[in-house]
């Protein structure tokens, strides 16, 4: 009887480590030049610049409802659009009021580009993404674990068109070397939520 449960026992430990999925691969960095071009977003601080006519050339903010105003065009959507994209709308609005006009965007101020932490951190709040940043950066960024804060059950929340995704992170793991793919780089609208 002994020798058929240790033979069960041996099988029940085998299906069992057969089962656990191996950690995922850490991302590769990306190539320099090949990061997805920035969004902009409500609140972002924009320079709209058109060669040879100062006069149209304006520094806006990104309204509520996604609009920017531009001399002569009035309010063109900014919103979801990226900076070269904007351009080009901007470009075809001013085309049948000038000869080939040559505008430049530049995005001066990217305040829409931000993530949520909360719970056992030292400082909860929006944090912005003025780079790549992955989970620990944030956290270190909002001063870091508190005392009470459950550091292996990190939460890491993502909408995606899909719905709603939940990321984690194992912060002890991470550094073990067991989980180096769940530090994972942050999007504009994440929440990171720590629990304690």
């Amino acid at each position: 009887m002994k020798g058929q449960q240790r033979l069960w026992l041996a099988a029940a430990v085998a299906f069992a480590t057969a089962c656990v999925a191996p950690p995922p691969m850490p991302a590769e960095p990306p190539t320099v030049g090949e990061r997805e071009p920035y969004v902009i977003g409500v609140t972002d601080q924009l320079l709209v610049t058109v060669w040879k006519n100062p006069e149209l050339s304006s520094r806006v903010v990104v309204r509520s409802d996604g609009m920017i105003s531009v001399p002569l065009v009035d309010d063109v959507q900014a919103e979801g659009l990226t900076a070269e994209e904007l351009k080009e709308v901007i470009t075809e609005a001013l085309s049948e009021f000038i000869a080939s006009p040559d505008v430049t965007v530049v995005v001066q101020g990217m305040n829409s580009n931000t993530v949520s932490i909360m719970g056992g951190v030292a400082r909860n709040g929006e944090l912005p993404l003025q780079k790549e940043t992955r989970v620990l950066q944030a956290i270190a960024r909002a001063g870091g674990f508190s005392a009470w804060a459950k550091k292996g059950d990190v939460k890491i929340l993502r909408q995606t068109e899909n719905g709603l995704v939940e990321y984690r992170f194992d912060y002890e793991a991470y550094l073990a070397g067991k989980a180096p793919g769940t530090n994972i780089v942050l999007k504009a609208g994440d929440t990171i939520v720590v629990p304690d």
